[in-house]
Order: C-alpha cells, then sequence, then structure tokens
C-alpha cells in the first residue's frame, strides 16, 4: 500500500512551503515518525515526519516550492524492511580482516602517463578542486608529485590565483518576505528616528555588584536587555500611542507590553515575542530571553512565538553598531535600537568625566506618534537606565513617591 505524505497545515496566512533539506532520500526505509524533511515557510522551520514505516519515494527537491496540500512524498507500507536496517549493530559481528602493506605506488621499473598525480598529489589537488590539465608534472615521464600539487596549491591561494566567480542562490522564503516587510514598511510609514545617549554606568556597577548573586539565585546573566525592556515597559506606560498601531482609520492602543526582541537567526532575522513584558521582572525577562534566542537559533520557533507583538527592540551594539536607524516591524509603530558601549568624554556636574555611553535610536511612525512623544519616549527610557530605581517606582521618582506628590 502506497501512503501519500501531504504538505499539512502549518498557518491560517500560510499557502506554500519550500523543502530547505531532505534528510532521506528515495529508497530509503523510514521508521514511523522518522525526521523526512525540513519544511520552511515564510515565517519559521518545520519538521515532516514519517507517518507510518516502509519505503520513501519523494516527490519534491530541495528548494522546491510546494502548496500545501500538495503530495510530498509517498511511502510504500507493503515494503520489506531490509535486513541491513533490521539488524541492530550489536547482532551483526564485525569481522576483522588482516592487515596488509599497501602496495607500493612508485618503483623504479614503473612508468606513468605524463600528468598522472601521485596518491598524495591527487588528495592535494582533490580537495583544492584543481584539475590535473591544469598542472605541469616534474616526477618520472611527466607525473604530478606532491610538491607540484602544493605548488598548484599556493598558485590559486594567491592575490594572482584569485578568481572571480558568480554565484546564484534562491532566496529562501523567510528572506523573501523580510525584504517585503521593510520596503513596505519604508514605504507605507511616515518613519523617522530620534536620537539620544544613555550613561550606561548606573547599569554596569549595578551588574557588577550583584551579577554572581544574581546567577546563583535565578540561573541565568544579567544582562542589558532585561533593564531595557523593562525601561521600555515603562515608558510605553507614559506615552501609549508608541504601543499603539493603525488599523484602517482607527487606532489600536494595548494596555499590556509585548515586546518583540530581534534575534540573529540561520537562516535570517526573526523577532519572537516576550509576553506581558511589563509583569515580568527581570530574571523573568533574561529567562525568556535565554529561552526564545536558544529556539530561534535551533530553528524551533513557532508561529505563535513570533507573533502578535506592541513593539519591537533591536541590539545592533553585539555586532559593534555605533548608529543606526532601525526599520518599523509592521504593524507596529515604533522600534527601539540599542547600539555599542564606548567610552566617551561627557561633561557631568560641570566637570569632563569618562563614562561608558550608548546611542539608542527610536524610529516611529509619525502618522499616530507626533514628536513630542517620540523624544518623550526616548526620554523617559534614558531616565529609567540611568536611574535604575525608577524600574521599582514605575518611572515616578522616589522622592515624589515619599512626598505623595
Amino acid at each position: 500500500m502506497s501512503l501519500e505524505i501531504k504538505v499539512p497545515s502549518v498557518g491560517e496566512s500560510i499557502s506554500e512551503v519550500t523543502v530547505a533539506r531532505w534528510n532521506k532520500k528515495t529508497g530509503d526505509y523510514v521508521e514511523m515518525d522518522e525526521l523526512l524533511c525540513e519544511l520552511e515557510s515564510d515565517k519559521a522551520t518545520f519538521e515532516l515526519n514519517a507517518e507510518k514505516a516502509g519505503v520513501l519515494t519523494t516527490k519534491a527537491n530541495e528548494g522546491d516550492t510546494i502548496a500545501v496540500g500538495d503530495i510530498i512524498a509517498s511511502i510504500d507500507t507493503e515494503a520489506a524492511k531490509p535486513a541491513s536496517a533490521a539488524k541492530s549493530p550489536e547482532a551483526a559481528p564485525v569481522k576483522e580482516t588482516p592487515k596488509t602493506e599497501a602496495p607500493k605506488v612508485e618503483t623504479k621499473n614503473e612508468t606513468y602517463a605524463s600528468g598522472t598525480p601521485s596518491p598524495a598529489a591527487a588528495k592535494i589537488l582533490a580537495e583544492k578542486g584543481i584539475d590535473t590539465k591544469n598542472v605541469k608534472g616534474s616526477g618520472i615521464d611527466g607525473r604530478i608529485t606532491k610538491s607540484d600539487a602544493i605548488s598548484a596549491e599556493l598558485k590559486v591561494t594567491s592575490n594572482e590565483g584569485k578568481t572571480r566567480n558568480d554565484r546564484r542562490e534562491k532566496m529562501t522564503s523567510l528572506r523573501k518576505t523580510v525584504s517585503k516587510r521593510l520596503v513596505a514598511a519604508k514605504n507605507e510609514t511616515a518613519m523617522l528616528t530620534t536620537f539620544n545617549e544613555v550613561d550606561m554606568k548606573p547599569i554596569m556597577d549595578l551588574r557588577n555588584q550583584y551579577k554572581n548573586q544574581f546567577k546563583e539565585n535565578f540561573g541565568v546573566n544579567l544582562g542589558f536587555m532585561s533593564f531595557f525592556t523593562k525601561a521600555v515597559c515603562v515608558a510605553l506606560k507614559s506615552f501609549p500611542a508608541v504601543n499603539a498601531y493603525l488599523d484602517g482609520e482607527e487606532i489600536i492602543y494595548h494596555d499590556y507590553c509585548d515586546i518583540s526582541i530581534a534575534v540573529s537567526a540561520p537562516k535570517g532575522l526573526v523577532v519572537p515575542v516576550i509576553r506581558n513584558a511589563e509583569s515580568l521582572g527581570l530574571a523573568d525577562i533574561e529567562k525568556e530571553v535565554a529561552r526564545l534566542a536558544g529556539r530561534a537559533r535551533d530553528n524551533k520557533l513557532g508561529l505563535d512565538e513570533m507573533t502578535g507583538g506592541t513593539f519591537t527592540i533591536t541590539n545592533g551594539g553585539v555586532f559593534g553598531s555605533m548608529l543606526s536607524t532601525p526599520i518599523i516591524n509592521p504593524p507596529q509603530s515604533a522600534i527601539l535600537g540599542m547600539h555599542n558601549i564606548v567610552e566617551r568624554a561627557v561633561v557631568k556636574d560641570g566637570q569632563i568625566v569618562i563614562r561608558p555611553i550608548m546611542y539608542v535610536a527610536l524610529s516611529y511612525d509619525h502618522r499616530i506618534i507626533d514628536g513630542r512623544e517620540s523624544v518623550g519616549f526616548l526620554v523617559k527610557v534614558k531616565q529609567c537606565l540611568e536611574n535604575p530605581t525608577l524600574l521599582l517606582t514605575g518611572g515616578t521618582d522616589p522622592n515624589k513617591m515619599v512626598l505623595g506628590l
């Protein structure tokens, strides 16, 4: 009996997928639930497993785009299991064959055709993809020796031997979607960017003082992302328009903060979401960041983990970026860019001092966020980071709370 394997539905908005990689090939015997291939949509990567055991026949190649519901493979469930697959490694004793000395290839009485490489030379040329026709042999009767192969290898890797080959690759579904969304964000929003700088010394001092105790108590490192996430949540409460988005002629406001964090994954940039970040402590945020980043690196993020964010934070500083203008992640209306921390000369209390400074950038949709709100939001983030106690009071000055002001 032939069992048809069809592309499953992986999300309401997904109509087709791309075959990213086959783990099995036509003719292979597969067990039930064994991984057959990886499918890539415009949002995530999914695994397709065998529904029953049998011999596999693939119907698509790697890189092919297949519609949801189409047949991607079939399994002959009545095919006999090969004897080699039926036996376990323990059941098949390894019979040792007596070692024999390899016959010598080169002898004084043998002659070789001109251009024939020695075994050692052949290995070097094969590894570098060098055609023997392009190598002149200096051995007996023009044979290519090991030294000839090494010389040819050096020539290829030298400046004179550089190639000018072009390589063409098909864009992945994820990359195509990213490009479309970025262009749409630039073309369909009134995007502006405002900048500020943050003195990171208070945060860095706090981390240095408590990082070991924090790791011991919670099992995660205390990073900058948790401080920025909490500061953003405080600022979003003060400036709700930054946490809103346009829906036709209406503005949708949120009383919660679902913070998207931009993460670099093997197949491109993804933005998993930290749900209700405003109600989480620093340790909970760090744990969620570590979990989502790990799933992103393993291409295991689900659609539910990457949809529904209300605001995005991206950290170009980990790659050494000094300053940038991040692009809004639709349908959100704003995105905060973090950058690298550099010691700079700044004026504090009338004195020139050295401080670890980070430039921050807020890109926003001017259609619903005014300049006053964008600047005020970024100033609030700056205040919370330079005075971390404000993170505990929701951005209110503790002295004013004591005075009841």
